[in-house]
This record gives structure tokens, C-alpha cells and sequence, in this order.
């Protein structure tokens, strides 16, 4: 067994931890944008699965400012412990689609903040221009920044479904830009969606395994009311896999995933008052205490088959 400090898997903390020495805590902000799939750009419904508040709906109020929105998360953070440092996460919505001097603006807030440590920028591939890479170098000289993508599967057939909005080449090209400014880059992946069975889901990791990224976050499919996924659910029913299924879909991805890519997350939260199904997600420690549970009786830890995979290309 191979461990990253107490887990047999390379975690965000574990990383943080190696690059800054010292715990880091999120603080999810609304930086009050849109996205191109809901201002008529490319759609006005969003992708299938989203919330109306754009996957935010943890994050901040929109109606503050930046600053206000770190300066309240960090004091309902330390009414629990006493904590130093933080990440400022711009998580709803689009947050590199806007005018680039309003882009600059809510980004410094962040900067100018001495207990902020770092920024956690989400994303789309087709929403970085070159002005707002070359803005985003800039900014990197002062702080580092994460930049997170929305990419969910490479596989078109799946991307069209969920109303993506874009092809895997402009992830691909998103990736080579972000690299070549040294900007650090997260993948979200969605595990559950309609259609895709266990060697789909497999191709997409492998796929990732062979690319310039530093990290992933790995969602269970979550079907929220109110969405157009959650009408289709409540009209026809598709499966929805158990938590016992799940656990052993992440081991399998754990074992196969390349081990220089941190793990930000192996599962994910839905707002309960929204969420249809699976309702045994609700307890996410649970999940993961029976992950925990299945690594250790099994000897699975990160990137054990990986090598065996090559360089984790699809074609």
C-alpha cells in the first residue's frame, strides 16, 4: 500500500499541505456572472443537471462584494476553529465570462486579502479568450491560481446530451494554454450520467491520465429538482447506481488514476431541499467511510494499475 499522509489516495489537502505547509480552508464566492449555455449565447437552459444558481448553491451572495463575501466566510469558519488561511473559490456560474476589467476587479479582491492564499477559479474551456489567459499570468505573479474545468466526459455523444455546449478539442486547447503559463488545472468529471456504463467512464480517465493537468474532482451524478435531468427522472426513471456500487466504480478509478493527480473531491454535495435521487448521498461521510473501508480490505491505493495502462491514452 502507498499513501499520500493518511489516505491511499493523493489528496487536495495533502497537497496544500506540501506547498504552503499549513491547512487551507474554501470559501465559495458568487462573482455575480452568467455562462454562455444560459444567457443565449449558445443556450438559455444551462447544461441538464444544473441548479438555477449554476452550481453555486453554497457559494456566496451575489449581491456583496467579493471582499464582504471572504470577509463573512472567514468569520463563520473560525466561530468553528481557529483558522489562518484560505482559498478563494469563485464556484458559481462562469467565472472567466465577463468584461475583463470587471474580471481583474473581482479577482484582486481576492489578491489584496492577506489570509487568501490562494484562488480556485471554475470555469469553462470555450470561455478563455487569449485576454483572459494573458490577464490570468498576470495576476498568477502575485497569487497562485487554480483554474477548474467543467469538462464532465470526454465523450461527444454524452456532452451533447447534457447541452455541454462544446467538443473535447476545446478542452484540449483550454489544457495546452493553461499549461504553457504554468496555470494549474482541475477537471471535474461526473460519474452517473445517463448512458454512460463503467468502460465509458473508464475512457474518460484513462484519457485524463494522459493529459498536463494537476488535479480532479470526481461528482456523483446528482439529479436535482427543477432541472431538466430531474423531469426527466420524475418521467422516466434511469438507474441510479447504490452506494455500494459507487464505492466500488471510485476503487476502480483510484487504482487506475495516475498518481500525480490530486483528488479535490470523490464525491459532492446536492442541496437536499432540490435532491430526487440518489438520496443515500445526503450522508457524504458516510460514503466515504465505506470507501475508506473498501481501499484498506482490498489494498487499493492510487495509480496501482497505472503503469500497466501506459500513458492512459484514448483514441
Amino acid at each position: 500500500m502507498k499513501y499520500w499522509g493518511d489516505k491511499p489516495y493523493r489528496t487536495l489537502d495533502y497537497d496544500l499541505k506540501q506547498q504552503f505547509h499549513e491547512k487551507l480552508y474554501k470559501i465559495t464566492l458568487d462573482a455575480g456572472l452568467t455562462c454562455p449555455n444560459r444567457d443565449g449565447t449558445l443556450d438559455d437552459r444551462g447544461c441538464i443537471f444544473c441548479s438555477s444558481e449554476g452550481s453555486g448553491d453554497f457559494a456566496g451572495d451575489r449581491r456583496k462584494s467579493i471582499t464582504e463575501q471572504l470577509t463573512e466566510g472567514k468569520d463563520i469558519l473560525r466561530r468553528k476553529r481557529p483558522i489562518q488561511s484560505f482559498i478563494a473559490y469563485y464556484q458559481a456560474f462562469t467565472n472567466t465570462y465577463g468584461e475583463l476589467s470587471y474580471l481583474e476587479y473581482i479577482y484582486q479582491q481576492a489578491i489584496d486579502d492577506p489570509d487568501v492564499k490562494l484562488l480556485d477559479i471554475a470555469t469553462r474551456p470555450d470561455c478563455l479568450g487569449e485576454d483572459v489567459l494573458d490577464l490570468i499570468g498576470r495576476m498568477q505573479q502575485q497569487k497562485p491560481i487554480w483554474m477548474e474545468l467543467g469538462l464532465q466526459t470526454i465523450h461527444e455523444d454524452t456532452g451533447r446530451f447534457i447541452r455541454r455546449g462544446y467538443e473535447l478539442d476545446t478542452f484540449v486547447r483550454a489544457v495546452e494554454a493553461l499549461r504553457s503559463r504554468n496555470i494549474a488545472i482541475v477537471v471535474h468529471v461526473i460519474l452517473g450520467l445517463p448512458g454512460e456504463d463503467q468502460t465509458k467512464i473508464v475512457e474518460t480517465i484513462e484519457y485524463l491520465n494522459g493529459c498536463d493537468i494537476q488535479g480532479i474532482k470526481l461528482s456523483l451524478l446528482h439529479v436535482l429538482d427543477g432541472t431538466d435531468l430531474g423531469e426527466m427522472y420524475k418521467q422516466e426513471p434511469f438507474p441510479i447506481p447504490s452506494m455500494e456500487e459507487y464505492v466500488e466504480l471510485l476503487a476502480m478509478i483510484i487504482r487506475r488514476l495516475n498518481p500525480d493527480i490530486s483528488i479535490h473531491r470523490l464525491t459532492g454535495d446536492g442541496p437536499s431541499e432540490l435532491l430526487l435521487a440518489p438520496m443515500w448521498s445526503k450522508n457524504k461521510r458516510t460514503v466515504l467511510n465505506q470507501l475508506h473501508r473498501y481501499l484498506k480490505e482490498h489494498g487499493i491505493y492510487q495509480g496501482m494499475d497505472y503503469s500497466a495502462l501506459g500513458d492512459g491514452g484514448y483514441s
